[in-house]
């Protein structure tokens, strides 16, 4: 996997929101530097935790799609002498 990597934008708008927490919610302040730290810090070692749960969720929905699938080309199947 590769490292998971934000627009500057995006980096931005997290990085507000890092500040934002702190100030509401701990009550404390954090400079941009600090939380782009903690930015990466969680990037590098929680992120991957996110990243592997989103595509063990994208794959339990496409094995459901496919099972779909396969129960809809079932059913346009034609009785023959093998299947009646």
């Amino acid at each position: 996997m590769a490292d998971i990597k934000f627009t500057e934008d995006e980096k931005a708008l997290i990085v507000r929101k890092i500040q934002l927490y702190f100030t509401e919610e701990l009550k404390q302040e954090i400079g941009r530097f600090d939380a782009e730290f903690l930015l990466d810090f969680f990037s590098g070692e929680v992120g991957p935790y996110f990243y592997n749960r989103g595509l063990y969720d994208a794959q339990a929905i496409l094995s459901s799609k496919l099972e779909d699938l396969g129960d809809a080309i079932y059913l346009l199947e034609r009785p023959t002498e093998f299947r009646k």
